[in-house]
């Protein structure tokens, strides 16, 4: 009797699964047109200098000139050419 009361709670078991797959529901994105609805994006040189994992990199928050210049001295250093000079 044990044995049949396994199967049966097995095969409800399965049935409750099977049902449960077929209640998927619309996953499609209704977008607005001319509306952007992600993220906004900040600007580079308005980030936090400290969160740069590259040594040299620092710039004043907010301030452009000074983030350009932090870019161009990382591309020197990873310039194969300047470097075996």
């Amino acid at each position: 009797m044990t044995g049949r009361k396994f199967v049966f709670a097995g095969t409800a078991l399965l049935l409750a699964l099977g049902l449960g797959a077929c209640g998927e529901r619309e996953q499609v994105i209704v977008y607005k047109q001319g509306k952007y609805q992600g993220k906004p994006d900040t600007k580079p040189w308005e980030n936090d200098p400290a969160a740069s994992p590259y040594p040299g990199s620092k710039w004043n928050k907010g301030d452009k000139s000074s983030w350009e210049s932090a870019v161009r001295t990382r591309n020197l250093g990873q310039n194969e050419y300047t470097r075996a000079e």
